[in-house]
C-alpha cells in the first residue's frame, strides 16, 4: 500500500525542516514540540543504511507530495509517486481560469513533459490534508538499504501512516486514489511494484483523480508513461544482470565510490544518469554520472558513444576503475577511462536514436 509522491519542479519531493534551523519553537501537526536534540537524532537515522529508517514527527502538509518532518537537512523524495504541482503565484492561477489550453501550451516543456501547476495539483494537496488529518508520527522506509539519497541529494523513502492500528503506505494509496500515477522514471519499485500496478489499474478503471475525463490536469500522461517505462526497464535489466555480483554498481548508492575503489583494476558495470558533459579545451572530456567521472581522451569515441545526447538519462558504463591524482590539489579520485564507444550502453528514450557502435576488438 502507499500514498502520495512529489511532482514539483524536482520529481517527488518532500521538503523537510533543516536540522540546523530547527528550534524548540517549531510545532508539529499533532501539536507537540520537538527539540534540536531530537532533530539531530532524526538526522542520524536518515544517514544510516537499512530498509527501515525510523519514525518521525510530521510537522506540515505542503502539497500532495510534499510534507515536512523533523530533523531532515534536505528534500525527501517519495518513491513511486508524483503528484501535479500546486499554484505558486496568482498569475498562473488567473491564466488557468482564462485560457487553460493556452496556459498548458505555454508552460509545456518542448523536449520532455514537465511539471506545471494545475487545479488537479490543488486537489491532491487537499486529499493529502484529509489523509494525514490527526497524524503525528510517520514511518519512513527505503526501497534498498544503500539507496539513501538521489542525484539531487534528496532522501528517498516510502512514507507510512498508522490507520486503525495498521501502517499504511502513503505512496501507494496516493496512486490508488488517482492523485498520482505510478511514477517509474527512476525505476520500478523493488518492494511494492505489484501494489503500485494494482493501485493504478484500480484508479484508472474507476476514473479517479488524474484519470478522469474533462478535468484540468496534465494532458500527456501517455507520453510520460512512454518515457518513464523504458527507463525503468533499463534499470530493471541492470539489476537482474547484476544480481549477486559485486562488480555491478549503482552510483547513487551511498557506498558506491568506496566499492569502486576496492575494485580498481577490475572490470565493473556502473549504472547512473548523465549529469554533465565537459569538453575541456585542453585535456580529456569528462562526463559526470551522479558526480562520478568517466573520462574520454578521444573525442571521436565520445561523439560515437551518444552519451552527450543522453543528459539526464540512464546509461550503463563498462570499464576498469583507476585512481587519478590531481597534480595541483593532490586530491585522488576514482574514475573510468572510456577507450571504446561500446563501453557505453544507453537507455531507450523516445525521440532519441541510439548510435550504432561496433563491438570492441
Amino acid at each position: 500500500m502507499s500514498l502520495t509522491s512529489s511532482m514539483s519542479r524536482r520529481p517527488l519531493i518532500l521538503v523537510l525542516a533543516s536540522a540546523l534551523a530547527i528550534t524548540g519553537s517549531c510545532s508539529p501537526v499533532g501539536g507537540d514540540r520537538y527539540t534540536r536534540k531530537q532533530a539531530q537524532k532524526s538526522l542520524l537515522k536518515l544517514e544510516a543504511p537499512g530498509l527501515v529508517i525510523g519514525e518521525f514527527t510530521l510537522t506540515k502538509i505542503v502539497d500532495g507530495d510534499t510534507v515536512r518532518v523533523d530533523g531532515l537537512d534536505s528534500s525527501l523524495r517519495l518513491l513511486g509517486m508524483d503528484t501535479e504541482e500546486t499554484f505558486k503565484n496568482e498569475a498562473d492561477r488567473r491564466a488557468v481560469e482564462t485560457d487553460w489550453k493556452g496556459y498548458v501550451e505555454e508552460k509545456r516543456n518542448k523536449v520532455r513533459p514537465g511539471r506545471i501547476a494545475t487545479p488537479t495539483g490543488e486537489v491532491a494537496k487537499e486529499w493529502a490534508k484529509k489523509f494525514f488529518d490527526g497524524t503525528v508520527r510517520v514511518r519512513l522506509e527505503r526501497d534498498h538499504p544503500a539507496e539513501i539519497r538521489d542525484r539531487f541529494n534528496r532522501y528517498l523513502s516510502y512514507l507510512f501512516v498508522q490507520k486503525n492500528g495498521t501502517w499504511v503506505n502513503y505512496n501507494v494509496e496516493s496512486v490508488r486514489a488517482g492523485m498520482s500515477p505510478y511514477y517509474t522514471k527512476y525505476g520500478f519499485s523493488r518492494r511494492f511494484h505489484d501494489e503500485f500496478v494494482k493501485a493504478q489499474a484500480e484508479a484508472k478503471a474507476a476514473k479517479r483523480g488524474i484519470w478522469q475525463d474533462g478535468i484540468m490536469k496534465y494532458p500527456d500522461y501517455p507520453e510520460r508513461e512512454a518515457w518513464w517505462t523504458p527507463r525503468a526497464e533499463f534499470v530493471a535489466k541492470f539489476r537482474v544482470e547484476g544480481a549477486g555480483k559485486d562488480n555491478y554498481l549503482d552510483v547513487t548508492h551511498w557506498d558506491a565510490l568506496k566499492q569502486l575503489e576496492n575494485l580498481v583494476g577490475k572490470e565493473v558495470h556502473v549504472l547512473g544518469t548523465v549529469d554533465d558533459v565537459r569538453l575541456n579545451e585542453r585535456g580529456p572530456a569528462r562526463v559526470a554520472l551522479n558526480r562520478f567521472p568517466i573520462v574520454f581522451f578521444d573525442r571521436d569515441v565520445l561523439g560515437s558513444s551518444g552519451i552527450m545526447q543522453w543528459k539526464g538519462e540512464y546509461v550503463e558504463v563498462i570499464g576498469i576503475p583507476t585512481i587519478y591524482e590531481n597534480k595541483t590539489t593532490k586530491k585522488k579520485q576514482v574514475q573510468i577511462v572510456i577507450d571504446s564507444a561500446s563501453q557505453i550502453r544507453l537507455s531507450t528514450v523516445p525521440g532519441l536514436a541510439v548510435p550504432t557502435v561496433s563491438p570492441s576488438p
